[in-house]
């Protein structure tokens, strides 16, 4: 079976976001496009993952259909321009290459980020939802079962996802680290994706005082909605006097936007350390304010610091999960040689339980019915027995000789 198996990927190796972006299908959308292209092609399942850094479409069938064939049909909108430089950055795995690469992503050795434990959710909700669509058969849900089973085993037995590397895992930890209480008064300026997943992270951790401040108004909005906090413009900053515990900023702005004047004026005479995490860059807090108050300065310098650190020694990790790989390969491929046997022999108990009913009904027919209740009784148990064994024992051997052989 494993050489029906494919896989067509296209992922961050090759490609930047947006170019996997045009491969990406809307929830509702799914159902309908990828059934059409598995009908129109004749697969026997076929499977859609799609995240922020990789597309993939794991394919099982009889024949070998090349990518620039898949992308016509999946997606007939993309220019000739898009599809050669897609089809071009593509890569497909076959038979075995294809089980281990499907190992390696939920593992997460291929991601962008190596040991980001998100990938093992994304694969198993591709699979529900493929699955769900009437999209995947026998062969996925054994290969999703052993890449799933595997992925865990990395993710608990070994340190590849032990130290953080995000940015975002990284400054909360470091808040962790000083003991900032729950309750502490968050300060927030800038309503980026960096600061929206920030602040995010700290709600779901518990944290609930936020501030929000951002040279678009209604983004400083919607941030503060998500997280249950206030919202100001930019330029109120440094009017503000509700006081602080966290100044957590990260802009785009060329410049340093928080010098010692507005420093000061939000610290409104309090004389207590704060802790300050700025993740812009270039950096939003002026050097000055460093040098004039005494500060927790956690910056973005410090913080990619010790992801390079923790990145190193995950790939140290890598080689262990490569044995964990290897190792569920082998597995895998053995199970695959036992399901086919199991799909041979299918048929063989319904034959065997045929055979005996029409030797009751109609081979031995008169000879059992003269039969007396209690004889009739140990006949049904013998022959219950027979077929029983009949049924196990052949096909247990049958396997294993079928087995050795392919070995």
């Amino acid at each position: 079976m494993l050489e029906t198996l494919y896989i067509h990927a296209f992922t961050h190796h090759n490609l930047d976001v947006n170019q996997i972006g045009l491969l990406h299908i809307d929830a509702a959308d799914q159902d309908k496009r990828l059934g059409s292209a598995k009908l129109h092609f004749g697969f026997k399942e076929m499977m859609f993952l799609s995240t922020c850094n990789r597309v993939e479409f794991t394919i099982v069938s009889d024949q070998n259909i090349t990518t620039k064939e898949l992308l016509a049909v999946l997606y007939p909108e993309l220019s000739a321009e898009n599809q050669k430089v897609l089809c071009d950055k593509s890569e497909v795995f076959n038979e075995a290459r294809a089980v281990k690469h499907a190992l390696s992503v939920a593992s997460s050795i291929d991601s962008m980020i190596v040991g980001e434990r998100e990938i093992i959710t994304q694969v198993r909700s591709a699979y529900e939802t493929s699955r769900s669509h009437g999209l995947t058969g026998d062969f996925i849900r054994l290969l999703t079962r052993k890449v799933i089973e595997t992925a865990k085993k990395v993710y608990t037995e070994t340190n590849i996802a032990k130290k953080p590397v995000s940015v975002v895992s990284l400054a909360y930890h470091k808040l962790k680290s000083l003991s900032i209480s729950l309750d502490a008064r968050i300060l927030i300026v800038g309503a980026g994706l960096t600061n929206t997943t920030m602040c995010k992270f700290l709600k779901k951790h518990g944290y609930s005082n936020f501030v929000v401040f951002n040279r678009s108004v209604d983004n400083a909005n919607k941030l503060s909605i998500d997280i249950g906090g206030e919202a100001f413009a930019l330029t109120e900053l440094k009017n503000y006097r509700g006081g602080f515990d966290v100044l957590l900023t990260c802009t785009g702005a060329d410049k340093h936007i928080i010098d010692v004047n507005i420093y000061q004026a939000l610290l409104n005479g309090d004389k207590e350390r704060k802790t300050i995490i700025d993740i812009a860059i270039p950096s939003d807090i002026d050097p000055n304010v460093i040098d004039s108050f005494e500060t927790n300065y956690v910056s973005i310098d410090y913080l990619q610091k010790i992801s390079d650190d923790n990145l190193k020694i995950r790939g140290e990790e890598v080689r262990q999960v490569e044995k964990f790989l290897e190792q569920a390969l082998i597995a895998f491929t053995q199970l695959t040689k036992e399901r086919n046997v199991e799909l041979a022999m299918k048929e063989v108990p319904e034959q065997i339980k045929e055979i005996r009913r029409t030797a009751v009904s109609e081979v031995f027919k008169s000879d059992i019915e003269n039969m007396d209740a209690e004889t009739r009784e140990v006949f049904d148990k013998v022959l219950g027995y027979v077929e029983k064994k009949y049924i196990s024992g052949p096909m247990k051997l049958a396997k294993e000789i079928i087995l050795k052989n392919n070995a």
